[in-house]
């Protein structure tokens, strides 16, 4: 990459040329994945989680790569795309298993179009992942500690039992009706209006550690705190993404950074690697651009 302003603050429109994305930055979850380096007693983690067939609950600081370790999970065991749940303080249970467009329906009943129920209902992330797979789907399950406060526990039984039902199929004349799933444009069978799963789904919770949980939930998940990077984890993370020889010409970036970090100030590694991909793009080590992108790159995310 060779660094070049193409918005330059003139008013004058061009049709240029734009730059390519970084690897952690292109459409392919795989991306990420490939590059994903565990830290030490991660993988005994997962493999425990595995065996158990128990929820992996990750803790740790922003950016420390909790999100990424589904992605890089399901891509070496072949589990397929991950179901992506993220967590706001409105998510409900009822929204991760299923969403029933009633209203469309009604229309659809007036215009006297076709109204059969399984068009108007679409199975959520935690839904399509209990659905009867011949392998377990990979559910992320993304800052579970900005939930509802009943949240987790409502989720227990879900977990637990595996199953669920949805009232509206229950009540249906036909046994069997084909939903949409949430990932893809196909649809699966719904049996009696439940869903059953044949193998458990591999789910990966993160949090910020902004709450505590109860220990009903605690106690059935397979927990592992995500370190914060030290220098030799930088480096293996930067020469991961970017090669050897990109870690070698921003050895002042990853000084910079780890300075920050020591005037405790809340940094990811992801700004880590966003500056070293621009400082490394044809910029002269004594250019004063250089440093005014590592400013702004590295900025303080609890700061103003």
């Amino acid at each position: 990459m060779t660094w070049n302003p193409h918005y330059r603050g003139d008013g004058t429109a061009r049709k240029e040329p734009l730059p390519k994305p970084p690897s952690w930055r292109l459409a392919t979850p795989a991306a990420a994945a490939d590059t994903f380096r565990p830290p030490n007693g991660l993988a005994e983690a997962v493999n425990a989680a595995l065996h158990l067939r128990r929820p992996l609950l990750l803790t740790g600081s922003p950016g420390t790569g909790k999100s990424t370790v589904a992605s890089a999970v399901a891509h070496e065991l072949t589990l397929g795309p991950v179901l992506n749940w993220h967590i706001t303080s409105r998510s409900t249970l009822t929204e991760a298993l299923y969403r029933y467009d009633a209203l469309g329906r009604l229309d659809a009943t007036r215009r006297a179009e076709t109204d059969d129920i399984g068009l108007f209902l679409q199975l959520g992330p935690l839904g399509t992942a209990l659905m009867p797979w011949e392998r377990p789907r990979m559910l992320l399950i993304d800052e579970i500690d900005k939930s509802d406060i009943d949240l987790p526990s409502d989720l227990l039984n879900i977990i637990e039992s595996g199953t669920f039902e949805i009232p509206e199929l229950a009540r249906h004349r036909d046994p069997d009706i084909e939903v949409r799933l949430w990932d893809t444009d196909t649809t699966g069978a719904v049996h009696k209006g439940s869903v059953t799963c044949t193998e458990f789904p591999f789910i990966v919770m993160t949090s910020n550690g902004e709450r505590t949980f109860p220990p009903p939930f605690l106690r059935r998940c397979v927990r592992f705190r995500m370190p914060d990077p030290d220098h030799t984890a930088l480096t293996r993370i930067v020469i991961a993404h970017l090669g050897e020889n990109a870690a070698q010409r921003a050895a002042e970036v990853l000084t910079e950074f780890e300075t920050r970090l020591r005037r405790r100030e809340s940094l990811a590694t992801d700004q880590l690697l966003n500056a070293v991909h621009l400082v490394t793009g044809g910029i002269a080590p004594d250019d004063p651009l250089r440093a005014l992108l590592v400013d702004i790159l590295l900025h303080d995310l609890n700061a103003p």
